[in-house]
């Protein structure tokens, strides 16, 4: 492993990994792992999927890339598929989740300037992250995140989250709000579930303010959370939404939808993207969709979320150092009393792995594909890695 001539942004855990399929991995060693991660919640299909090994390997002996100066028909396609999909118009393709809710807060200042406000705001949440692109970070709630890049972009209003009657509030407070950023899901910051009319209740706010409502979908979306997106388990349509990570099972690609109006705000020369939208990328995307309706894959992540769900509740519930396990289909959190990034090397070392967000949540967001067994085997591994973690700080603190 050498890193010497690569930027010091990640803390990276001592493994490299070599191969994959299916919901395993192999590292350089020859050792064989359950991905519980899948990518951070990207490789929805697992690894080396062979419609996608096939879709790359045609796509890339036909075409890579050429240009949004000229008209590229794997785009199009994906596009008509989305709008279908998720009962949206217009779709925008980029490269990445921030990359989209890039997009989304730059049409929710035209659809602003457009209704005559000089300084359109966006209602945001604590706790939400939406990417590290200025923008973004600043629309986020993690001051770790932003600190050192002051000054952010301004113009953001925070609320908390899940607290309706702190939104009305803003509503009365300030007059020149013109969309809400949202997550169905918070991911980032350990796996918060909103109760289940917050969402609906966003929506009917936005439609009495006349505030465009945004989802953010990066992580929740792509059949993660028991439908194909989270908000479709409700009856409203956003007005603008954001998706990426799972979209294409790993090849880079993110995508801004809008209804007919908002989406229709952008004209030429407004925004764009060198590689957005790449026959490649737009190639895969078409085969994911695919493959995730046609096996109904959001079923499956409801199912094993709910195994997962109630499997590690009764395995933890005398465990005094859980604090909670929470999740929605296969985003599932378990927080702790205590940081616990260094679980992630007992986890290397049991084979199993996952990640730790908001430094005491273990999170858990493996592909689609996961079955019964699998299932299993994380609620048969995971409790014992806590124990041993726990025990571990424990005979620490009583040796000092």
């Amino acid at each position: 492993m050498d890193d010497h001539y690569l930027m010091d942004v990640y803390k990276r855990l001592p493994v490299t990994f070599e191969r994959g399929e299916g919901v395993w991995l192999w590292d350089t060693e020859g050792n064989q792992y359950l991905d519980a991660l899948a990518g951070i919640a990207v490789t929805v299909l697992g690894h080396s999927h062979p419609v996608i090994v096939e879709t790359i390997q045609k796509q890339a002996a036909k075409l890579i890339h050429t240009s949004n100066l000229y008209h590229i028909a794997n785009q199009e396609s994906l596009a008509k598929e989305l709008c279908r999909l998720t009962r949206l118009s217009k779709t925008f393709f980029c490269n990445s989740g921030a990359e989209a809710v890039e997009t989304a807060l730059k049409l929710a200042r035209l659809y602003g300037h457009q209704k005559g406000v000089n300084d359109p705001k966006v209602l945001v949440m604590t706790g939400a992250f939406h990417g590290r692109t200025f923008a973004t970070l600043s629309a986020g709630g993690s001051q770790r995140a932003q600190e050192g890049f002051e000054p952010l972009v301004p113009s953001f209003v925070r609320v908390p989250y899940n607290d309706i009657d702190a939104i009305h509030k803003k509503a009365q407070e300030i007059s020149d709000i013109v969309a809400i950023l949202v997550e169905p899901v918070q991911g980032e910051s350990g796996i918060q579930v909103p109760n289940d009319r917050y969402l609906s209740d966003i929506r009917t706010i936005c439609n009495e303010q006349k505030w465009l409502m945004i989802l953010d979908e990066v992580q929740t979306g792509m059949g993660r959370t028991g439908t194909l997106f989270a908000y479709l388990a409700h009856s409203f349509l956003p007005d603008i939404l954001a998706v990426a990570k799972g979209l294409a099972n790993g090849v880079p690609i993110g995508a801004c939808l809008a209804n007919e109006a908002v989406g229709n705000l952008f004209k030429p020369g407004k925004h764009g993207s060198t590689f957005g939208g790449n026959p490649l990328a737009c190639a895969v995307g078409l085969a994911t969709l695919k493959e995730i309706e046609k096996h109904k894959l959001w079923e499956n992540a409801k199912i094993q979320g709910d195994r997962l769900l109630q499997g590690l509740k009764e395995k933890l519930k005398d465990r005094p150092h859980v604090k909670a396990i929470r999740g929605k289909g296969l985003m599932i959190g378990i927080e702790l009393d205590r940081p616990c990034r260094d679980i992630l090397l007992l986890g290397l070392k049991k084979r199993l792995l996952f990640t730790v967000s908001n430094e005491n949540v273990i999170r858990l967001l493996p592909p689609l594909i996961i079955n019964k067994e699998q299932s299993d085997q994380i609620i048969e591994i995971l409790p014992n890695i806590i124990s041993e973690f726990t025990n571990k700080q424990e005979t620490k603190k009583s040796a000092i």
